[in-house]
């Protein structure tokens, strides 16, 4: 008879995020979902619920951006804030992002738009402050430094305690960090999306950042989305080349490994795969979203799936990253990550 997979109450721990003193509950709760993409919106009373769920659990970073909705995830965050200790809430969103369409992103870095984004910001969620504020992608019309300088003097202002980036490439991190302390990095990390391990992990670790791993679960997959459940007709998962034609009936194969690996560890395939990333150092901390309370509880008992450097280089090898198939995001997103940053974006950035 096989065991029943983890299911008990445990207690999450804090941790420092980079080494500019901010403290974090080990695990995060991206919130992005919330408000659509992968699935139809949740009622705001579910959305808020989900928060304060989260929160009672031990959660206490918090994860949105200003593109969510647009505007509408910021919102319901701040509405689920004011039944929650602002004191012992982290706080993160983003900026940076100014639209999204069929072609691409458009982005944009100048400092009167990092100052007018914050300003709009803080009056949606609510707040005096913003814990961590990330630009979610970099501007490349936009010379970093002239963006850092203006996030420098929110954060002499008080409006932001910390700064981020996202999807920034090493050389990028670095010139940033010149010009103000970096707090984390929020990049893509999972099983099967492992290339910042080459050349972004060692930059971090060396500057002292953290790294905030979003989608840590595969956007689902290790969770059996894909596999196990169809994809929703309205989610943005079916234009993701991992989730479709043969690349999914390839990947298929992975998860499938992984669910013989989760036995043996006695966890879902879901745990074991965010396992994997929680065992990645001191200073990551996953932001795993749901919608669902008992996916929620699943992903904190991953915090009790203990792994040995031999564990963990057996789940390396049975999921390898050089078998995925498809590319983890569509052509005309993927174009904005850290992988292409000497590359001219196709869009125009530098609208006024």
């Amino acid at each position: 008879m096989e065991e029943e997979p983890i299911k008990i109450q445990i207690q999450i721990p804090t941790v420092k995020l980079g080494s500019q003193g901010l403290e974090v509950s080990k695990l995060g709760f991206g919130c992005m979902g919330l408000t659509g993409i992968y699935n139809s919106p949740m009622s705001e009373e579910a959305g808020i619920s989900i928060i304060k769920y989260a929160f009672n659990k031990g959660i206490t970073f918090f994860d949105t951006s200003n593109v969510y909705g647009p505007h509408t995830n910021e919102i319901l965050l701040g509405k689920a804030l004011k039944q929650l200790p602002r004191e012992k809430v982290q706080l993160a969103t983003k900026f940076g992002v100014v639209g999204v369409h069929k072609d691409g992103m458009i982005v944009k870095g100048t400092p009167e738009y990092v100052r007018a984004c914050c300003e709009a910001s803080l009056e949606r969620l609510g707040v005096d402050y913003i814990d961590l504020y990330y630009q979610h992608r970099v501007d490349k019309s936009v010379p970093i430094e002239e963006t850092m300088g203006e996030l420098k003097k929110l954060v002499e202002e008080g409006k932001v305690k910390y700064v981020g980036l996202s999807e920034a490439s090493s050389d990028t991190i670095r010139r940033a960090h010149a010009v103000h302390p970096i707090t984390a990095v929020q990049m893509e990390w999972s099983l099967w999306t492992r290339d910042i391990e080459e050349e972004i992990v060692p930059v971090c670790r060396e500057l002292g950042i953290g790294i905030v791993p979003y989608s840590p679960l595969g956007r689902g997959f290790f969770g059996g989305r894909g596999v196990k459940e169809n994809l929703p007709a309205n989610s943005f998962l079916i234009i993701i080349p991992r989730f479709t034609g043969e690349n999914l009936e390839k990947n298929k194969i992975l998860y499938a490994r992984l669910e013989n690996l989760a036995v043996k560890h006695i966890c879902t395939p879901a745990q074991l795969a965010l396992a994997w990333v929680l065992h990645q150092g001191d200073g990551v901390v996953p932001i795993p979203g749901t919608t669902k309370v008992n996916n929620l509880d699943d992903n904190i008992c991953s915090l009790s799936v203990k792994l040995t450097e031999k564990d963990i280089e057996e789940i390396s090898a049975a999921i390898c990253a050089d078998e995925v198939a498809g590319h983890r995001a569509p052509e005309h997103v993927e174009e904005y990550s850290w992988r292409f940053a000497n590359t001219p974006y196709k869009n125009s950035n530098n609208l006024s």
